[in-house]
């Protein structure tokens, strides 16, 4: 039975919704899992839950990275939750590990305490974006803002065999991101990295893609540097909120509308599970040694469980081995 970490004391609704995640989990997953955080508060907490005992372990953490924290704390926070459960994913204690926890924290911590796969230049956040069509996995939402040509290449190939190995999509098409389609269109780093893309045809390189072509869903991939993908996914939750904020405004202008709101309820509801997709996990850190997951920063006990059943995933799919043979 697979081991996965959970930083009990990440993320803005922590340590509570993390906790009550872990315990909802335990329903839909096989795995123990071991939470990691302030061992009084943790147990404390658990005896509101009903659960087999037998999968769950309490790891005692005495610090916390905060949010306001440097991307360095793991070294000059040794003893907290995030830099332990890092630890206990390097000694293979745990198969992975989810935090709600600060992001460039989580990205140097991992890299330094987990480690890359051989031949890995750096890992990569890999987010899916909601289209017409399912779902794109964007690569890099936010661990290399100064990316190289190689480095997008490399993601390509990892992502390739993310969505190929996960979420079943044979031979997933990629694309550039860039301010036109043309191929002598963008920057040095696009033009660059146009060329390797093009050039390896173990990758179904669909060419550069402009950001309004995203939300088609035309391609399974979509690549550029973090700088421009961290944009890209804040753009689009900020845009969902905004649109799902003005859809209730004129759904509860007038006794009409409250009308027309209630028959087209089912219809909304689905649209905005869409948009908010709680349940499917978090943002793996592909590329490394072994399992890391970031969900975001004010995530609830639904978005905790949906990480803990996408990491057992990984684990049953060997993702972490089937990355690394492209690479040796």
């Amino acid at each position: 039975m697979s081991k996965i970490a959970i930083d009990i004391m990440g993320g803005d609704h922590a340590p509570y919704e993390i906790i009550k995640g872990c315990i909802m989990a335990l329903d839909k997953c096989s795995s123990t899992l071991i939470l990691v955080g302030d061992s009084n508060i943790i147990n404390e907490e658990l005896t509101k839950y009903a659960f087999d005992k037998d999968r769950i372990e309490v790891t005692h953490a005495s610090d916390i990275i905060t949010m306001e924290d440097s991307f360095n704390a793991v070294r000059t926070k040794k003893d907290s939750s995030m830099s332990i459960g890092l630890k206990l994913v390097h000694n293979d204690f745990a198969k992975g590990i989810i935090s709600a926890g600060n992001s460039g924290a989580l990205v140097a911590g991992a890299t330094s305490i987990v480690g890359r796969l051989k031949g890995v230049k750096r890992p990569v956040i890999a987010p899916l974006l909601p289209t017409k069509t399912g779902y794109s996995l964007l690569v890099d939402g936010g661990a290399n803002v100064d990316a190289t040509a190689e480095y997008l290449h490399q993601f390509a190939k990892i992502a390739s065999v993310y969505m190929k190995e996960c979420l079943n999509v044979q031979n997933p098409k990629v694309g550039l991101v860039n301010i036109g389609t043309e191929v002598e269109k963008g920057n040095q780093l696009s033009k660059e990295a146009f060329k390797l893309l093009s050039a390896d045809d173990t990758i179904n390189f669909y060419g550069n893609i402009e950001a309004r072509e995203i939300p088609s869903g035309n391609v399974d991939i979509i690549v550029c540097d973090a700088f421009v993908g961290n944009v890209i996914l804040k753009f689009m939750e900020g845009f969902g909120n905004w649109v799902f904020s003005m859809v209730k405004t004129e759904f509860t202008r007038s006794l009409k509308t409250k009308i027309a709101g209630l028959l087209m309820k089912d219809g909304i509801t689905n649209i905005k599970n869409k948009f908010y997709y709680n349940d499917k996990g978090g943002a793996p850190l592909l590329g490394l040694r072994g399992l890391v997951v970031k969900i975001h920063g004010n995530s609830k006990s639904t978005e905790v469980t949906g990480a803990i059943i996408q990491v057992e995933g990984f684990i049953e799919n060997n993702l972490i081995e089937k990355i690394s043979t492209k690479f040796n």
